[in-house]
């Protein structure tokens, strides 16, 4: 199983700035065969992003930060996972943000991990501890065989203290028994100085970025 390392952009930068950011990295960045390296930018830039991409991919996939509940229709202000069919390979579902400030439920999560699925989008479903087996149960076996697993507590989101590897080695063990054989990326605090550290954790796959992939 290969290795993944997530960038999640939230809510920061504008369009020149994330350019910018992108064209800087298709020059230095150097592929691995066994490193899949996927940016999540805000839905305005994912367009030019790709643009950018074409003929050029550097190595590097997109991921869009969320997706509707709904297929296309009429409800102003959704994307749906239609409207990211060719431009992204990922979408990022149930973070612990959209879960808190944006209520939603483990329900909206299986639909939109649905509505990726049928159109060849991997969703990357975010869950917690010790809320993880409700969180799973939402979704059938075929959709558990197919997801990625990004695993991040509450309490490491936008603060600067991560828990210890020992620690998240005890979470990825249990959620590593409820769904074996998934990737599981874990994020929260992770920069430059621990990243190595978390990346030697058995059963892990990658990590996911936020503000240190800024």
């Amino acid at each position: 199983m290969g290795r993944y390392v997530v960038a999640n952009w939230k809510s920061n930068k504008t369009l020149a700035e994330a350019s910018h950011w992108l064209r800087r990295f298709l020059k230095l960045h150097r592929p691995h065969p066994d490193l899949t390296v996927i940016l999540a930018p805000a839905f305005p830039f994912l367009y030019p992003l790709h643009q950018m991409r074409e003929g050029n991919t550097g190595g590097i996939l997109l991921a869009s930060q969320d997706v509707s509940t709904f297929s296309l229709g009429s409800y102003t202000g959704a994307v749906a996972a239609e409207m990211l069919h060719g431009l992204t390979d990922y979408v990022l579902v149930g973070h612990s943000v959209r879960r808190r400030w944006f209520h939603e439920t483990n329900q909206d999560v299986a639909n939109k991990v649905r509505g990726a699925m049928a159109v060849g989008i991997t969703p990357i479903v975010c869950i917690d501890q010790p809320y993880a087996r409700t969180q799973f149960a939402a979704l059938s076996d075929h959709e558990l065989s197919n997801i990625i697993v990004g695993y991040g507590p509450v309490e490491a989101v936008g603060v600067d203290i991560a828990p210890s590897p020992q620690m998240v080695q005890q979470d990825i063990d249990r959620i590593q028994a409820m769904v074996p054989g998934n990737a599981l990326l874990y994020g929260g605090s992770i920069h430059r100085g621990n990243a190595a550290e978390y990346m030697k954790i058995p059963g892990l796959s990658g990590l996911m970025v936020a503000t240190a992939s800024l």
